[in-house]
């Protein structure tokens, strides 16, 4: 048997012991189908790792996916259809995503299924609830490793911020969260949840130009999707005229 030496081979060339294991098993009709057989073995080996490692460090509570999922429960802007979200177009559009509605509708159940799906393809995900996030960001710069910890954060390709509106924000709480909403802005996507409408997110960031200047970056290039119980405000206005509400009143 020649497996520790198939196995120092495999370390010196940065393979996986998982090619040792698979080349005692592995079949073909020739050496040619042989060894592409292995190698494609350890290809989806390391896919399967990476997947692992992604979903691990994206920081979901709970790994969800589609299954099951109804989409006929939730209102999708006329131009999204649920095959194009789960296809995760969105992302590599640079585009956000906000989900709106009540607590309980499934907004977090569908963002996770959206980032699970993206760890799949091998796209990096960070799922935070914005509270906690906001915190992370504080302690960090109180301890002088802001600019390490925003280093981290912006290796992910979606960044999800859960429970927006739950908790309002300090002046450096929403300071900090500007700056990784405006660091991402045509750069990365963003899924955001809340259960606020557009125009009480003054009431979270106790500032009208930064309230306004945050909606300008979320709803520049993005999809509104509605959760049942939301406001007939949400339902009969578009983002424009939600976002051009809040700018008017920012100038007076």
């Amino acid at each position: 048997m020649l497996d520790h030496e198939i196995a120092e081979c495999c370390k010196r060339l940065r393979l996986s012991r998982n090619l040792v294991e698979m080349a005692q098993s592995m079949e073909g009709s020739n050496h040619q189908e042989y060894l592409y057989n292995l190698l494609f073995s350890e290809l989806q080996y390391r896919k399967k790792i990476r997947t692992e490692k992604l979903v691990s460090s994206a920081g979901f509570y709970n790994v969800k996916t589609f299954e099951g999922y109804r989409f006929d429960e939730i209102t999708l802007p006329a131009d999204l259809s649920a095959e194009s979200l789960k296809s995760l177009k969105f992302i590599e559009e640079k585009k956000n995503i906000i989900m709106y509605g009540g607590t309980g509708t499934g907004k977090t159940m569908l963002s996770t299924a959206l980032g699970v799906a993206a760890c799949r393809q091998g796209i990096p995900v960070k799922f935070f609830r914005t509270a906690a996030l906001v915190n992370m960001l504080s302690e960090a710069k109180k301890a002088g490793n802001l600019s390490s910890f925003l280093k981290k954060l912006n290796q992910a390709e979606l960044i999800i911020l859960d429970e927006y509106g739950y908790v309002p924000l300090d002046r450096t709480g929403s300071q900090l969260l500007f700056e990784i909403i405006s660091d991402c802005y045509e750069r990365r996507s963003i899924i955001l949840n809340t259960n606020l409408e557009f125009s009480r997110w003054v009431n979270v960031l106790y500032d009208e130009q930064m309230t306004a200047a945050t909606l300008d970056r979320l709803l520049h290039h993005c999809y509104l999707l509605l959760f049942p119980g939301t406001s007939n405000r949400m339902k009969e206005s578009s983002i424009n005229d939600l976002y051009r509400s809040i700018s008017e009143s920012s100038a007076n």
